[in-house]
């Protein structure tokens, strides 16, 4: 195994490939390895694809949620209590822009976090693609993959609400972060908008890293704003399905209930169960033109194996808590094994 290509969104994705390059690492223990998340020199080459529906422009600067998450996460700068953001962060900037009535008073930026947003949007400003500027600030981190932006241009996902909410009517069209942080998903939504969508490609890398893997995990992000939101922009789908690697999938829904997050209010907005045996058959099987080969499900939801197999889709139950890096690590493992067994 040479390649591995990794959808990822933000908290889940990132924990999941930092666990995955942990187990890449003791997989090859002759390796000198840059970190306790990198697996420098490994056979296996990681790229990391991440969703950009969730960025925003915010206080004049390019915010990418996802795409940091996943570099904070793997070069050892995140706060892992929360999952997302720098650890030990003052908020002195957006308290003073919030003086000036500026800002969303809901979502505010640490000015250790700032300082990346500023540098990322002086990049794109002098001209700069968004895979350019992550590369460049990813040289600091050293996250031991390769970190692709899923486009280059910009897509932003937005909601339309069913209720009214605040100043929203019913009917509205909010960005999907001030439904997700500022209302915590609790308003009824009637559709999933990606603006910018139909006019957008895949990021350069994107399509070949697929094409040119061994195995293809979609980690346990959010199906539908995080892992749909690749899915759909122009050639993914494509790729996956043409590629010769192996997908496989680990499911982010456990007994029921979403592992982390409010994905079980995105399932429903789109008349999907939130149960591990419905978003594997959202996905679908790559053998009736779906997108996956293989599925993990956690041990609580074994049962759903033997209908998983019945509609084409190899299916395993392992614990899938990831509780830290080390059984992060044996689920990445678990998944590489079921991927590559068929």
């Amino acid at each position: 195994m040479k390649n591995v290509t990794v959808l990822a969104g933000g908290v889940g994705g990132a924990r999941f490939t930092r666990g995955l390059l942990a187990h890449l690492a003791q997989a090859h223990p002759s390796v000198a390895g840059g970190g306790s998340s990198v697996a420098a020199g490994s056979s296996a080459a990681v790229t990391v694809v991440v969703n950009t529906g969730d960025d925003m422009w915010l206080n004049g600067l390019r915010v990418c949620p996802d795409l940091d998450t996943v570099m904070y996460t793997l070069g050892g700068g995140i706060a892992e209590d929360q999952g997302w953001g720098r650890p030990d962060e003052s908020r002195r900037t957006s308290s003073e822009i919030a003086a000036y009535g500026r800002g969303w008073d809901w979502f505010t930026l640490g000015d250790l976090d700032l300082a990346t947003h500023i540098v990322r949007t002086e990049l794109l400003r002098s001209g700069q693609t968004l895979s350019e500027a992550t590369e460049f600030l990813a040289r600091r981190w050293h996250p031991g993959a390769r970190l692709l932006p899923m486009s280059d241009d910009p897509v932003e996902t937005h909601v339309r609400l069913a209720d009214a909410a605040d100043e929203h009517a019913a009917g509205d069209l909010i960005h999907f972060e001030e439904w997700w942080v500022r209302y915590r998903a609790t308003v009824r939504v009637s559709e999933f908008v990606q603006v910018g969508l139909d006019a957008a490609s895949a990021a350069p890398g994107v399509l070949d890293a697929i094409a040119g893997a061994d195995v293809v995990i979609v980690p346990p992000s959010n199906p539908v704003v995080s892992v749909g939101t690749i899915l759909n922009v122009a050639g993914v789908r494509d790729a996956l399905r043409s590629t010769s690697a192996r997908i496989v999938g680990i499911s982010p829904i456990i007994g029921g209930s979403a592992v982390r997050g409010m994905a079980d209010q995105c399932l429903a907005a789109i008349g999907v169960e939130t149960s591990a045996l419905a978003v594997g058959l959202h996905y679908g099987a790559r053998s009736a033109g779906g997108l996956l080969d293989a599925w993990l499900v956690d041990e609580t939801d074994a049962a759903a194996v033997a209908s998983l197999a019945a509609a084409g889709i190899r299916a395993e139950a392992a614990p899938l808590w990831m509780r830290d890096v080390p059984t992060s690590a044996a689920i990445a493992e678990r998944a590489l094994k079921l991927a590559l067994a068929g």
